[in-house]
């Protein structure tokens, strides 16, 4: 254990404290200097699921190998459990009470994704990847949790999701004609898409669009978003001096948009530095991927890695106009239980993966 202690990655741990602790700033300048309600519980979840990611990095990755499948199937039960028990919140059914505790299921099955995914190709012969009938499984795999959380409704998380799952097949070796032909067929299939949307997800993409059109209803986000970010220039106008979080012009504040109002108080460079940090742990996440020497700890060190992209890239370019928003927080930054905890399990999965990187065989477990 002492060894295991001594050869943690330091550097990921320190970089998401400090990225958690940054978060913390942001939702104590959005409740006007105040660690209630949100800055204090921030921390709060930190200690604890900062002790919970380091617990998941001492268990014996073989054991992690032998039930990722489990893992997978019992996140889906949650995730299906939304349907019947889950709570109504923001316009969607998404969460589920557990001991008093609200739970998004949807941000866990993302990480028993990687898991089952990382499984199933680790298990099968490289030859074997380019067989059209070896990707049935995985299709599946994607397929369920996407139509389960698209039906929420929750199109942003749904999408990441699908974005997700490309990036890990890609990786697995999938041939390249096998995504053209996928990505043909969503072009094709987008006047269907459209007619599914409900009216709320339809308002955001003309808001998107044309955000002037309705600038005090569908576009009022994105246009008082745009503002704040402007407004900070290259230094920003101070801490605790956000003009458009003070005078309440900016919704979601401290969840959704919490990258606006830290551009508006640091601007450029305070935006830029945040970056820089979510690119260190990508980094780490994928070099402990080429460092790995089995297929399953590679996957899921990349499939984490490129988790976390898709939050931050989907996140910023949400709250700067350059897509629609669809409600996905910037991870550690934004206020939410739920997406702290999958990206807490994800850290302890990285270190795991990173103590065990020297094994060869797991299906002996």
């Amino acid at each position: 254990m002492l060894h295991k202690f001594q050869n943690l990655n330091y550097l990921l741990i320190f970089l998401v404290v400090l990225i958690t602790f940054i978060g913390a700033a942001g939702l104590y300048s959005a409740a006007s200097g105040s660690y209630s309600p949100w800055a204090s519980r921030h921390l709060i979840r930190l200690s604890i699921l900062l002790f919970l990611a380091i617990m998941i990095a001492f268990i014996d990755l073989k054991l992690i190998y032998r039930f990722a499948y489990l893992i997978f199937i019992l996140s889906l039960i949650l995730l299906f459990s939304v349907e019947l028990i889950g709570v109504f919140g923001k316009g969607a059914t998404r969460w589920i009470n557990i001991f008093g505790f609200s739970l998004q299921p949807s941000e866990l099955v993302k990480i028993t994704i990687i898991l089952a995914l990382a499984k199933f190709y680790h298990d099968l012969k490289f030859e074997d990847v380019k067989k059209i009938s070896n990707l049935f499984f995985p299709f599946l795999i994607l397929f369920i949790p996407f139509i389960l959380v698209l039906f929420q409704p929750d199109l942003g998380t749904a999408l990441s999701i699908l974005i997700l799952g490309i990036f890990i097949l890609f990786a697995s070796g999938v041939r390249i004609w096998k995504f053209v032909i996928g990505f043909l067929s969503i072009i094709l299939s987008i006047p269907l898409l459209i007619n599914l949307l409900k009216p709320y997800q339809r308002e955001r993409v003309v808001s998107f669009l044309n955000p002037e059109a309705d600038a005090l209803g569908g576009g009022y986000q994105l246009i008082q978003s745009k503002i704040a970010l402007g407004s900070g220039g290259i230094s920003g106008k101070g801490f605790l001096e956000g003009t458009q979080s003070y005078l309440q012009y900016l919704p979601e504040k401290q969840t959704d948009f919490i990258f606006t109002l830290i551009g508006e108080e640091f601007g450029f460079i305070g935006t830029i530095f945040i970056i820089f940090l979510f690119f260190l742990v990508i980094t780490i996440c994928f070099y402990v991927s080429i460092k790995s020497n089995h297929i399953f700890g590679r996957l899921i060190s990349i499939g984490i890695g490129t988790n976390i992209f898709i939050y931050v890239i989907m996140n910023i370019s949400m709250v700067s106009g350059l897509m629609p928003v669809v409600g996905i927080p910037l991870p550690l930054v934004s206020y939410g239980g739920s997406a702290m905890l999958s990206i807490m399990i994800s850290i302890g999965l990285v270190l795991n993966t990173e103590l065990n990187s020297s094994l060869k065989k797991l299906k002996n477990a």
